[in-house]
């Protein structure tokens, strides 16, 4: 008789056990779900380039890339007629949930606000960046750029 309770026992403890994991796989796959739907719905920033170029009438441009590339190049995103502008002169990038200004190597610098950039640095709506002779003003769109929250655990 104390066999036939000690399997029921056993039993009973194997059927919690695979309850539980059953349970908290469950709960993982959710959690990792949600994070999947986060991350989908975050857009990039629509970013507006407003391209002043001397003797020239002023070009305004829209993209909603991840990155763009900044130079004489035909090639290039960001196309500027200006002999002082290497042919790859600069890159705008958004990582990290911020649009980014790194410098190229270019011949005569990348200038963000009227200082010289040696590092790729974050940049904002109402920066100026200078790429030889041609002034570039950014302008980020404000309405993707609120952070998605999950929500909250019970």
């Amino acid at each position: 008789m104390s066999a036939v309770i000690f399997l029921g026992l056993r039993l009973a403890l194997v059927i919690c056990l695979y309850a539980f994991l059953s349970l908290a796989l469950f709960t993982l796959w959710q959690s990792i779900r949600q994070q999947g739907k986060i991350l989908a719905a975050r857009k990039i920033p629509p970013l507006k380039l407003v391209i002043q170029t001397p003797g020239q009438p002023s070009i305004s441009l829209h993209f909603t890339q991840d990155e763009l590339t900044i130079g004489r190049d035909k090639a290039c995103d960001v196309p500027i007629a200006d002999e002082m502008v290497s042919a790859q002169h600069a890159r705008l990038s958004f990582h990290h949930g911020q649009w980014w200004l790194q410098d190229l190597n270019s011949t005569n610098g990348t200038y963000l606000n009227a200082e010289k950039m040696t590092a790729p640095t974050v940049i904002t709506s109402g920066d100026e960046i200078r790429c030889g002779s041609s002034l570039i003003a950014l302008q980020i769109s404000e309405s993707n750029l609120e952070r998605l929250q999950p929500p909250p655990r019970i």
